[in-house]
């Protein structure tokens, strides 16, 4: 082979790898792009989740107090007037005659 076709073969040969070696970087440079999008996507629905659980642990504190009163003399005896018109023996009911 002559010096030129040797020359002419290298140029072509470090062409090609230098063009291989910018569509890499060009690859990795979109997909870093894509992840950094996909992570403040998810860093949101993390944050979002966390609220959602406090919410959800203060429904669950406000079901427990709701238990616990439920449970109480006070509550029955509200219920037992309100819902049945309950009342006892020595109390005097008034009513409107509207």
């Amino acid at each position: 082979m002559s010096l030129r076709k040797k020359r002419k073969k290298r140029r072509t040969g470090l062409g090609i790898t230098a063009l291989m070696v910018l569509l890499i970087c060009g690859i990795v440079v979109y997909k870093r792009q894509e992840l950094s999008k996909s992570n403040v996507r998810i860093e949101a629905k993390i944050k979002e989740l966390q609220e959602d659980i406090k919410d959800a642990e203060e429904e669950a504190k406000d079901i427990k107090k709701k238990k616990a009163y439920v449970q109480t003399q006070e509550f029955i005896e509200e219920m037992a007037r309100e819902k049945l018109g309950l009342v006892y023996k020595d109390e005097i009911i008034f009513k409107s005659e509207d």
